[in-house]
């Protein structure tokens, strides 16, 4: 599908997440969610009101269709209070970015009654699917599979036998009840995230819940003209799991500095909190710039490895923040009831994710922009 022939619903557009009660309700929650490794179910329902796993879904679905930059900024605002509470946040609405690439039909199920599914979503291969009469026949386990705990349905990625000489990978949407949750999460940071693993046994996946791997990759919907649902995988960048603690270190940033509050400032702690905020502010550029290339769609090979190289950029910026700000505070930072500690653990548990990483995200495509091909 040309995306020259793309547009927009006017009159859902540019509508506005609204944080401000998911927000307050993150913050109230935060400390007990670290500590359960569950979001408490006020905040799921926060996160569904304020319109996340609607963002992107299509107008004519009752979704916002909205921009990349306006979901940046409130999953950034979501991160300075509960960073697992942004990151689920996040990827509730791109799920719903990759469901889009189903079939009508599968629309009609998935969004027939209200746009507000949650979806959570297993972007990397780790099962098989048989073609049969009328679908596939699913099974399979997959990791990490973040907001399992409130997850109405799951997406999966498998290898599909039956479609020709070789296997085809495709990705398969199934209602949560259709899977069995192994609580395997045990991350010393983004507890709350509940990225467990999702196991499937013989589940019969129907046509209309299917599509291919290739054609999310590639930002080519069959069934879908709206713009954000046509956007290349690589342009993204990482921004999915980035902007969450980009949020999560200005929040650090705001503990670390009430610590300082009403003690002696010296000259160390004031240079460490000064680093730290540059860092955190170059970060937030950086993911600022990546929303800006997929909202203008500017998706040449360059922007797009820029965009990858951004993402690891960020990443790395923020760890170095937090380490600052860990130091700068000293023993007092690192008590267990200080938020200070439990954003450095998320910051530094996100941060390893592989789409953030220079050697798996960036290293081959811009260093492509930088030098040219390799021989």
């Amino acid at each position: 599908m040309s995306t020259s022939t793309l547009t927009s619903t006017p009159s859902t557009a540019g509508r506005v997440l609204d944080v401000e009660k998911a927000g307050a309700l993150a913050a109230q929650h935060a400390a007990e969610a670290d500590r359960t490794g569950t979001l408490d179910q006020a905040v799921v329902d926060a996160l569904r009101d304020a319109g996340f796993a609607r963002h992107f879904v299509g107008a004519r679905r009752g979704g916002t269709e909205g921009t990349f930059a306006e979901l940046t900024r409130a999953v950034r605002s979501l991160g300075e209070k509960c960073a697992a509470t942004a990151w689920c946040a996040s990827l509730a609405a791109y799920s719903a970015r990759f469901a889009a690439h189903l079939p009508q039909a599968g629309h009609d199920v998935l969004w027939g009654e209200s746009p507000d599914a949650f979806i959570a979503t297993a972007l990397m291969p780790g099962g098989r699917a048989e073609a049969v009469d009328g679908g596939w026949r699913l099974e399979g386990r997959w990791a990490y599979v973040s907001g399992i705990d409130f997850a109405d349905w799951v997406l999966v990625c498998a290898a599909a036998c039956g479609t020709g000489d070789s296997p085809e990978l495709r990705f398969f949407l199934l209602p949560r009840s259709a899977c069995t949750v192994d609580r395997t999460w045990d991350s010393i940071g983004m507890r709350a995230s509940g990225s467990h693993t999702v196991a499937v046994a013989g589940a019969l996946v129907p046509e209309h819940l299917s599509f291919a791997r290739a054609d999310l990759v590639a930002g080519r919907s069959a069934s879908s003209d709206v713009p954000v649902h046509n956007v290349p995988f690589q342009a993204v960048g990482g921004v999915t799991f980035v902007a969450p603690i980009v949020g999560a270190a200005t929040g650090a940033l705001h503990a670390a500095a009430d610590g300082v509050a009403g003690r002696r400032r010296t000259h160390a702690v004031e240079s460490a909190l000064v680093k730290a905020s540059a860092r955190i502010e170059a970060a937030g550029l950086l993911v600022g710039q990546n929303a800006e290339v997929l909202d203008e769609r500017r998706f040449t090979p360059e922007l797009m490895a820029r965009n990858e190289r951004n993402g690891a950029a960020a990443a790395e910026l923020l760890q170095e923040a937090l380490g600052l700000l860990i130091r700068g505070a000293g023993t007092g930072g690192l008590g267990d009831g200080h938020a200070l500690q439990r954003f450095w653990r998320d910051v530094t548990s996100a941060s390893s994710h592989i789409a953030l990483q220079y050697d798996t995200a960036a290293r081959t495509t811009y260093s492509t922009v930088l030098l040219g091909p390799a021989d």
